[in-house]
Order: C-alpha cells, then sequence, then structure tokens
C-alpha cells in the first residue's frame, strides 16, 4: 500500500522504489508538534514557525522511518537549476547550499527537501546505486530542472537514462494551477507542440500540468519507468501543505530518500 501508518505519522511512499528497497516517504502534513497555521507536521523553516517545532517535526519524521536525523543533506531550494551531488550528510549548523536537485550514491546520507504544491521527483538508477530529488516547480520545469539533473549525475556517476526509474510525487493539479501569460509564453517557448496538452484555458484562465510537463520531461531522457501519484496537495488539504490552497499561511511536507544499506 503506497500510505504507511507508524505512530502519529502518515507517509506515501512508491511501490517501484519500495520493490527495489530504496527507503522513499512523502511525509503527511500529520502527526507533528506545529500549531496552525503550520499544522502540524510542518518542516519548512521560512515560514514563521518556531524553528526547534520545525526542528523537532523533522526528528520525529526521521526516526518514523529509521533514519537518523545526522544523516541528512538538504539544501536551500531556490527555483533554480543548481545540481548537487553529495558524498556526505550537512552538519548541523553549517549553511545550506542554494540548490534544487541533490544526488548521492552512499547509503548513509539522507536526502531530504520540503515542498508545498511544487513537484517532488525522486530517481533511483539500481545499476549504479544513485538516488536523487528534484524540486520542481513553474521555473524549474520551464527551465527543465530534471532534464539538467539526469545529464549531470550521467557525468557524475555514469548513469544511463534508460536504467533509471522515477517517481512524481504529491504537488498541485492543473485545476488548481492557473498561471499567467508569462508563464504560458515561455511553456509554449520550451514546450513547443507539447505546450498544447500542457496548457489548458478555462473561462479566460490558463491552468498549467507541472505533471504531464516534467513527465514528458523524463520520457524525452529515454525514462520509461515513471510513476505519477496523481495526488494533489490543494485538493487533500488534511494531508497536505498547499501554497495555492492556504493562500501562502502554511508550512511544508517533507520528502526524504536513502539507498539500502
Amino acid at each position: 500500500m503506497p500510505f504507511h501508518d507508524v505512530g502519529s505519522i502518515c507517509y506515501y511512499s512508491f511501490d517501484n522504489l519500495d520493490e527495489n528497497k530504496v527507503l522513499n516517504a512523502t511525509f503527511t502534513r500529520r502527526g507533528g508538534i506545529s500549531p496552525p497555521p503550520w499544522a502540524s507536521l510542518n518542516m519548512g523553516g521560512l515560514r514563521g514557525d518556531d524553528p526547534e517545532r520545525v526542528y523537532a517535526n523533522r526528528v520525529t519524521a526521521f526516526n518514523s522511518v529509521g533514519r537518523q536525523p545526522e544523516s541528512v543533506f538538504d539544501v536551500w531550494q531556490v527555483h533554480g537549476n543548481s545540481v548537487i551531488c553529495t558524498k556526505a550528510p550537512r552538519a548541523y549548523g553549517k549553511p545550506h547550499q542554494k540548490a534544487d536537485a541533490i544526488f548521492t550514491d552512499h547509503p548513509e546520507i539522507t536526502l531530504f527537501m520540503r515542498f508545498a504544491d511544487c513537484v517532488p521527483i525522486l530517481l533511483f538508477d539500481p545499476r549504479k546505486k544513485v538516488i536523487g530529488l528534484v524540486h520542481a516547480g513553474w521555473q524549474g520545469t520551464v527551465n527543465k530542472l530534471v532534464s539538467e539533473a539526469l545529464d549531470a549525475i550521467s557525468a557524475q556517476y555514469g548513469c544511463a537514462h534508460g536504467d533509471i526509474m522515477a517517481a512524481i510525487g504529491p504537488s498541485i493539479c492543473p485545476d488548481h494551477y492557473s498561471v499567467g501569460e508569462e508563464v504560458v509564453n515561455k511553456v509554449k517557448s520550451e514546450f513547443g507542440k507539447d505546450a498544447e496538452t500542457l496548457i489548458n484555458e478555462r473561462e479566460g484562465r490558463y491552468h498549467f500540468n507541472l505533471w504531464e510537463a516534467n513527465r514528458l520531461l523524463l520520457e524525452s531522457k529515454g525514462i520509461k519507468d515513471i510513476f505519477v501519484s496523481n495526488i494533489c496537495t490543494a485538493c487533500n488539504l488534511n494531508d497536505w501543505y498547499s501554497h495555492r490552497g492556504e493562500a501562502g499561511h502554511t508550512g511544508r511536507f517533507g520528502v526524504i530518500m536513502a539507498l539500502p544499506g
């Protein structure tokens, strides 16, 4: 089953990664200690919640899946195109590097990112034993961040794109994701004829399908094993944080990955 309960913690995982014994957990917002509007398992530290509560939530989440909090590698997510391949955790208190895609081939490291509508993309190469997390909002999507990330791990680890499996996690669906003409024009510029399937106009508003856009980018790189959760954050506010669905007054849910030891 894709949802798992460990005490008060509930998280989602992907069957294709579970079958390869890759730890992957997309934590719901349930089971933490943060009060409204961040209730309750908020793992984002830049939206007004007490940093001590945020850290305690992260520790609780890590412990629920048997990972040491000190094993974490995370970054300051900036909607850019930087990719980091790491060989060591980020020490507690050490400044974050800025990036939106992170990878490792070290089982002792737990990759960690935060989301609240943007698309989590989980990647695994079973041949080279490499895992990665990508944070793709509209900017990362139109700038083809996941494509650049795949090229980076080919160069760093020798990964063949056809070996890689991918999973697209809970994020905002097109029905809730209206965008302006600036975004529409960039989608048309970057995706060409495929833009017709990615942008839908209804009642004078444009809606952008981030799930399909990133699936197309993955396919264009030769990836065939792609699982899409089809879970909308804005449709399911009891389980997920949504920046759009909660008018910005909300927290961030965490996603982690780790290789089997």
